[in-house]
């Protein structure tokens, strides 16, 4: 890491350091630069390379699996922006070490270095298997869509633990589709913009006693199959909407594949994805 020598008089930031971490991904890079108007220091970490690093960044490559590593990550943090980890369907081994055992690394060095608050990135498929008919508000039953949704409800289940337990606060942002225009016709629903996805984490930062909290990460689209109403006390107010991208998916002849899982559940196709088998390396066969 970088070691910085910050003058606070010069200009007080809300925060003295927050942790990034996923830096490196698409979220990561997109939110990085705005991070630096609330903290004096911004801690930037990925297991992958995470470029020039800025002027008030410290950057760290490190593995969340790595528990020494990450205990060392968050001395002096703040607050966390947790962005890092698989964020699509995987192995469940990949996932294991990314996303249960990593996220437990960091809410248990969090806790034990006094971090006051983790913004989490869950997503939208840790209630996937919910149906399109429903709207769904943020006390619904956890229907995860596939192994990457079922560690999302595991991440939710954490950080709930370390409230009840120590205290420790966390805003759960069950993120929907989050890229500089939708993909495909599905994500027109759980289109969220960069600009509000970056408006969602300040709120989640800056609102006071959130406690444990969870929120749907969307823009405000034409169609919503979720509702944010409990959690109004973020502030949260999306600017953008998919409507200015719908001319990319003009409407086809009615889908009468009522039996098709991708059309029947919020999802998508991720509830097709899973279970993956382990990646194996191929047998090669013995010299004679």
């Amino acid at each position: 890491m970088t070691d910085l020598n910050v003058d606070r008089s010069a200009a007080k930031k809300p925060f003295r350091r927050l942790l990034l971490t996923g830096a490196a991904g698409n979220l990561g890079k997109q939110l990085r630069p705005a991070l630096a108007q609330w903290a004096d220091i911004v801690r930037v970490s990925d297991i992958a390379a995470l470029g020039e690093v800025a002027a008030h960044e410290e950057a760290a490559v490190v593995n969340l699996a790595d528990e020494a590593a990450v205990h060392a990550l968050l001395e002096g943090v703040d607050a966390v922006v947790h962005l890092g980890g698989i964020s699509v369907e995987a192995p469940f081994e990949d996932l294991l070490e990314a996303n249960i055992r990593g996220l437990y690394n960091v809410y248990s060095s969090a806790q034990k270095h006094g971090v006051k608050r983790i913004i989490y990135a869950s997503s939208n498929h840790a209630v996937g298997f919910h149906p399109v008919t429903s709207v769904l508000d943020t006390e619904v039953p956890l229907r995860p869509d596939g192994m990457y949704g079922v560690t999302k409800c595991f991440g939710e289940s954490l950080s709930r633990y370390y409230f009840d337990r120590f205290g420790l606060e966390t805003v759960c942002l069950r993120i929907g589709s989050s890229f500089e225009q939708p993909k495909t016709a599905r994500m027109l629903v759980t289109y969220l913009s960069y600009r509000d996805f970056i408006e969602l984490v300040r709120c989640s930062m800056f609102t006071n006693r959130v406690g444990h909290a969870i929120v749907y990460g969307v823009s405000n689209n034409r169609v919503s199959w979720v509702d944010n109403t409990n959690a109004a006390f973020l502030g949260y107010r999306p600017q953008d909407s998919s409507a200015q991208f719908e001319h990319l998916f003009p409407p086809s002849a009615p889908d009468t594949r009522f039996d098709d899982p991708t059309q029947l559940y919020q999802g998508g196709p991720f509830v097709l994805a899973g279970p993956m088998e382990p990646k194996r390396e191929p047998k090669r066969e013995p010299k004679q």
